[in-house]
């Protein structure tokens, strides 16, 4: 049975797309038959994180009035077997997509995908709405721990449950241990709690994130926290039960906090 999963942000530059084109790789990796549907139609940047930005031809809002099958807007990874994407438009705006023909679009989707990750735009105007509007299984909501992204986070969860009536769950994002263990920036589980939302994962701050985009590529190919945490996300998604890291636990020594860390060189798993 296929799962259609909107993910969200209340605001924009959380990390939500690169979260959901790792989410899915994973996911793909794991067995499952996955496409990730660009949503953030006139931004896209699901085609440039997979690195399939030169394969672009047809694209979602094409696929909605008739342009196009499915079969020629829908691009399969070269990477990642079982990893497909469906791009959005880069040149048309939200109101280009008509909520009742995105709908058909995703029934199409659910004939023939395990799962369906809808990369919503940022914010809560009309691209969300019109994703809102579509019938969908769960959603994800992707919040860094600060003060201006829960606050959009609140307003979003508002908009979510008046279209839905179904709760999101929370993923936090960039968040940074020596932060959290000084006082300085709240704990995932004080997010969760502030949202009354179910915490599905946390991931840290790692500059191999970063440092994986510049090379279009996605961070789970690389050997860092932040690839070990969404591969935990990934199998409580997938309903295996498996203990919350909360990241605030104290240095083995004293030392270690005073001494930066050496940046880490930044290897592909698959290039040993």
């Amino acid at each position: 049975m296929s799962r259609c999963i909107a993910v969200a942000s209340g605001k924009g530059g959380v990390g939500k797309s690169v979260v959901t084109a790792n989410l899915a790789a994973v996911l793909a990796m794991n067995g499952s038959r996955v496409i990730i549907v660009d949503a953030d139609i006139g931004l896209r940047s699901q085609d440039v994180l997979l690195s399939m930005e030169n394969r672009v031809v047809y694209d979602l809002v094409d696929l909605s009035v008739g342009s196009c099958q499915p079969e020629q807007a829908i691009l399969a990874s070269e990477e990642i077997p079982s990893l497909y994407l469906l791009p959005a438009s880069q040149f048309s705006r939200a109101k280009s997509l008509d909520p009742r023909r995105f709908r058909k679009i995703l029934d199409y989707l659910r004939l023939h995908y395990d799962v369906i990750l809808i990369d919503c735009p940022a914010g809560i105007e009309r691209g969300l709405r019109n994703v809102l509007n579509t019938g969908l299984d769960e959603m994800l909501l992707i919040v860094t721990p600060d003060d201006v992204s829960i606050r959009s986070a609140e307003r979003a969860v508002q908009v979510m449950e008046t279209k839905q009536n179904i709760r999101p769950r929370l993923i936090v994002n960039r968040l940074d241990p020596m932060f959290v263990r000084s006082g300085e920036m709240l704990s995932a589980a004080t997010v969760a709690q502030i949202l009354d939302l179910e915490l599905l994962g946390v991931i840290p701050e790692d500059p191999v994130v970063y440092r994986s985009i510049l090379k279009h590529r996605l961070f789970i190919r690389y050997d860092c926290e932040a690839r070990n945490a969404l591969i935990r996300i990934a199998m409580r998604f997938q309903g295996k039960q498996i203990p919350l890291r909360t990241f605030t636990e104290p240095c083995r020594r004293l030392f270690r906090r005073s001494v930066p860390k050496a940046l880490k060189e930044v290897t592909a798993i698959d290039d040993h």
